[in-house]
């Protein structure tokens, strides 16, 4: 825990903030989805298939991925689960906050190491670059997308 707390204090300030940020919201987050249907979670949003993520400049880009890498380093420390839709809803409301507009998809696939469980998974786009949920995305299909615009 020592070892935590001395990076955290050697990070710049705004990685510092952004880590404070993404924290809390995801909190909030966690709890959202605990408490509230999905629809009031994305009313927000355009849901649109096959929408596409606008281009960004390359400060929003910059940005983007300083979000995306704090949202994804603090989920792995929270007290609870902050798996992948907290993790998109976040660090989506994050880039809105900032005038960076995305687009998140939803998607599904069967567990066949669980007993053909439906698996579902979240990830998040700016530019064409996956901001958070990576990591196995490939392997579901794109049930709904969601998009919001930026400046």
């Amino acid at each position: 825990m020592l070892h935590k707390i001395r990076k955290f204090t050697k990070l710049k300030s705004r990685q510092r903030w952004l880590f404070i940020e993404a924290y809390a919201r995801l909190g909030v987050m966690r709890a959202a989805i605990l408490t509230l249907p999905f629809k009031k979670l994305v009313k927000s949003l355009d849901h649109q298939k096959g929408a596409l993520a606008p281009p960004l400049k390359r400060v929003q880009m910059e940005t983007a991925i300083a979000i995306g890498e704090a949202v994804r380093t603090v989920a792995g420390n929270t007290p609870w689960e902050s798996a992948c839709l907290a993790q998109t809803l976040t660090a989506q409301r994050m880039l809105d906050n900032r005038g960076i507009g995305g687009i998140f998809h939803l998607g599904a696939t069967m567990d066949e190491t669980a007993g053909e469980k439906l698996k579902a998974h979240a990830w998040l786009l700016c530019d064409n670059t996956i901001i958070t949920g990576e990591a196995g995305h490939e392997q579901y299909a794109v049930l709904s997308t969601f998009s919001w615009k930026g400046e």
